[in-house]
């Protein structure tokens, strides 16, 4: 009955050319396929619930059929109490609309609806035109009564915008509504349809990290982006996605830029010492190419440009820096030489700012066709001051060649550059001998005039230590002969002397145990001499001074010019007493070290005191002090010369003009101010006490004796208490006020590189000789040279680029 009535309302409705029937069908058990009243194949117009069938009054899911009393007219049906009218269906208090159903109060989004406390998911969505059988609705074996409700909710827009799985709407007092975030809680304005408060700023708050609870759960959580999450319920093992999330990655929103990639990849050539020609290697492209395949790889011709263009525009910056630089500069040079007969001079600056903080700075690096020419290097000099406008700023120059040489380039320079630069004080402290070379020069020739027994020691070093047998044979010596050393020997570096001095020092306590061996093992024939062993000894003792005055320097957080001048008095003084040793083997070792030593003391010395002056702790009272220890009766002759130097160059400055802060000059004109109200109002204690006749008498000597000059009111004052954090240029940035040009010139003094070793280095790295240039750089033009020497060492104190230009400039979030 119920399969003739179904034929009925087909053939009435003329819709069986829309129905595909099941083969298996007969009375009882019949399914039509598929409903299709639009497209053919659509999921449109049918609902479908897997396979689900529900006989007689029920609604089959899948398939639907319509029975009992029915009627369908074009895309309406009237069943019962319910209506289904276009895209809408109005069941009770629901209503389905595309993927939206409203239920109550309760609006549910995406795929997801809810029936009668159900939450059907995935295929069990209703999807736009449902149909409902009978009088009643049923899902799975429940049964719902619908009454009536009249067509009157307007149609509502899908919304398709991602953030509404991480926002909820709320409806607030006067009709405005707002988004809620689901994790955070935070709300923001929303209006549906508008351009000021839509989704832009949600999406915002979800791909930028701004939630704190997505990013505390993007830390915790160790699953890849969009993988699956296995949940295991007890039936089985279900696999379902994870919930679409944006994930910011840093610079994705960034613009590819070819010409900002290309001057990075020059920088990093530069700062890294990287081979030009880097960028014509296989893997070095091939490593681009997976980072940007847009970078167009270019060749070394265009590299060598861009090399050159990023060392012009650091220039630029750095002569816009010198020309407020508010006093004067010394220069260091090195010697460097090729394979080939050409050389390299290398030019740095070094001077301190208006706020008293230490600069040093590579000028220059010039190919010269002769370095060891006196000429060739003056001509450098005055050609590298001319091209950074610094003629008349020339204070001091520091060298570092070797001492056969320094005669010749002292004079010629000094004569070469006199006629053309204002040089301080007739240029008697114009040339520096570099500190850290004297120290290793001295030392190195110390251990050769021993190489025979340091061969022997060394070579001793090595038969022990070639098999842990020996190793222990040796150890048990040593316990046996019960040495107390708790040092380890060790073999040296030829090139570093320190490293020379430690292997001897823990070798002579040991001096019993290698003996010793040498009567136990037929093997080991090298053990020193008792002879050998004093030369030793005495090497050791002398070589202590040079290794814990190289250790002081480099100690010192800020080397500035004053603490040159404690080192070199105490080796000056300890090596000339150290000529009478009673032990010829002692002042033999001795006499050799003070004869190169004295000679840097007789040409530095003056600059050493000078320096040490300018510190407010020692001033002229330790000049006075070790002065007495080294020349004894003659001590006056030389601090007179001290003292007259200093006066003389305090004259200089004073005769310069002297460019007044600003604080300065509101405390003049404060000062001339206050004296002008003085000397106009007159002191009315003064006038009515009875001592008129005193104050003339006070202002008859003031006019006799003239102002001490800043120089002498310093020098008068009481020592400055010796801390150890004391900080000399913070001193005189504080005493600039007082001292206004002795101010000025203590800046310029203890700027004076005495050693060419900078700050954070090592002194005994630093060679002896002229520095040799590899053969890659040496087959490079001169001018590509000098951009790599010198744009590395400008580049060091450029501030580094954090962020890329873009839209976004948001680090990568942490997963």
């Amino acid at each position: 009955m119920e399969f003739l009535l179904f034929c009925e309302t087909i053939k009435r409705f003329d819709v069986t050319e829309h129905l595909t029937f099941s083969p298996q069908i007969d009375r009882h058990s019949w399914v039509p396929v598929s409903l299709n009243m639009g497209e053919p194949n659509s999921n449109d117009n049918a609902m479908v619930h897997d396979d689900e069938m529900v006989d007689g009054n029920g609604v089959i899911n899948g398939n639907e059929m319509i029975h009992g009393s029915e009627m369908i007219h074009g895309n309406e049906m009237v069943h019962g109490d319910e209506m289904i009218h276009g895209h809408e269906m109005i069941h009770g208090n629901e209503m389905v609309h595309g993927n939206e159903m409203v239920h109550g109060s309760e609006m549910i989004h995406g795929n997801e609806m809810v029936q009668v406390n159900d939450l059907i998911h995935g295929n069990e969505m209703v999807q736009v035109n449902n149909m409902v059988n009978g009088d009643e609705m049923a899902h799975g074996n429940e049964l719902i009564n619908a009454e009536m409700t009249p067509q009157t909710t307007s149609r509502r827009r899908r919304k398709k915008s991602p953030v509404w799985e991480h926002f909820t709407i709320e409806n607030m007092p006067g009709g405005s509504s707002r988004a809620c975030c689901n994790l955070c809680k935070q709300t923001f304005a929303y209006s549906s349809g508008s351009k000021i408060a839509g989704t832009s700023h949600l999406k915002r708050h979800i791909t930028l990290g701004s939630c704190p609870v997505m990013k505390d759960q993007d830390r915790k959580l160790a699953l890849p982006p969009g993988g699956p999450v296995t949940d295991n319920d007890g039936e089985g093992t279900v696999e379902r996605p994870l919930k679409r999330r944006y994930r910011y990655t840093g610079y994705a929103n960034a613009t590819f830029d070819q010409e900002r990639s290309f001057s990075y990849l020059a920088k990093m050539i530069i700062l890294h010492d990287y081979p030009l020609h880097i960028v014509q290697q296989s893997a070095f492209t091939t490593f681009i190419e997976s980072l940007q395949p847009r970078f167009r790889v270019v060749d070394v011709e265009t590299m060598e440009g861009e090399v050159y263009a990023v060392f012009q525009k650091a220039k630029e910056n750095l002569l816009q820096a010198f020309s407020t630089m508010p006093g004067r500069i010394s220069l260091t040079i090195g010697l460097w030489t090729t394979s080939q007969t050409l050389g390299y001079v290398s030019l740095a600056g070094q001077f301190i700012d208006s706020e008293f903080k230490v600069h040093r700075r590579m000028l220059n690096f010039m190919m010269v066709s002769s370095p060891h020419s006196e000429n060739a290097l003056s001509e450098a000099i005055s050609s590298s001051l001319s091209e950074w406008n610094m003629k008349d700023k020339l204070f001091t120059i520091t060298l570092d060649n070797d001492c056969s040489s320094h005669d010749i380039y002292s004079a010629n320079l000094r004569d070469h550059l006199s006629n053309k630069n204002n040089l301080m004080l007739k240029g008697q402290l114009f040339v520096v001998r570099c500190y850290a070379h004297i120290l290793n020069v001295v030392a190195q020739d110390v251990i050769a005039s021993i190489h025979g027994v340091i061969y022997n020691i060394r070579e001793s070093i090595k038969f022990i230590k070639a098999s842990p047998l020996r190793e222990e044979r040796f150890a048990e010596i040593a316990l046996q002969l019960e040495i107390p050393s708790t040092k380890t020997l060790c073999l040296d570096v030829t090139t570093q002397w320190n490293t020379t001095y430690l292997m001897l020092l823990a070798a002579l306590d040991y001096k019993q145990a290698f003996a010793t061996l040498e009567t136990v093992d037929d093997n080991y024939n090298e053990a020193p001499s008792a002879e050998d062993w004093k030369k030793v000894d005495a090497t050791c003792n002398y070589l202590k001074l040079l290794y814990d005055s190289a250790h002081s320097i480099m100690a010192a957080a800020n080397p500035t010019a004053n603490i040159f001048f404690h080192e070199a008095w105490k080796i000056q003084l300890e090596l000339a007493n150290g000529t009478g040793h009673e032990d010829p083997t002692f002042s033999g070792i001795a006499k050799d070290m003070h004869e190169r030593f004295d000679k840097y003391w007789k040409d530095c010395s003056l600059v050493l005191a000078v320096a040490v002056v300018m510190d407010p702790r020692f001033k002229m009272k330790l000049v006075e002090f070790s002065y007495s220890k080294i020349y004894g009766a003659e001590a006056g002759k030389y601090v007179k010369v001290v003292n007259d130097s200093l006066h003389e160059l305090y004259k200089e400055y004073v005769a310069q003009p002297l460019p007044l802060t600003p604080a300065y000059a509101e405390q003049g004109e404060a000062n001339n101010v206050a004296a002008n109200a003085n000397a106009t109002q007159g002191n009315p204690h003064s006038t009515s006490d009875g001592l008129l006749d005193f104050d003339m008498y006070l202002s008859e000597i003031q006019s006799s004796q003239p102002a001490k000059c800043e120089l002498e009111q310093y020098l008068e004052e009481s020592l400055t208490p010796r801390i150890q954090e004391f900080d000399i240029l913070n001193w005189w940035k504080l005493n600039t006020l007082k001292f206004p040009t002795l101010s000025k010139m203590a800046r310029d003094i203890l700027a004076i590189p005495m050693s060419m070793v900078s700050s954070g280095s090592s002194i005994f790295s630093a060679g002896t000789g002229n520095r040799m240039l590899d053969d890659y750089r040496s087959s490079l033009r001169p001018e590509i040279v000098e951009a790599l020497v010198c744009a590395k060492d400008w580049l060091q104190y450029s501030p580094a680029v954090t962020d890329a230009p873009g839209s976004a400039m948001v680090k990568p979030e942490a997963s």
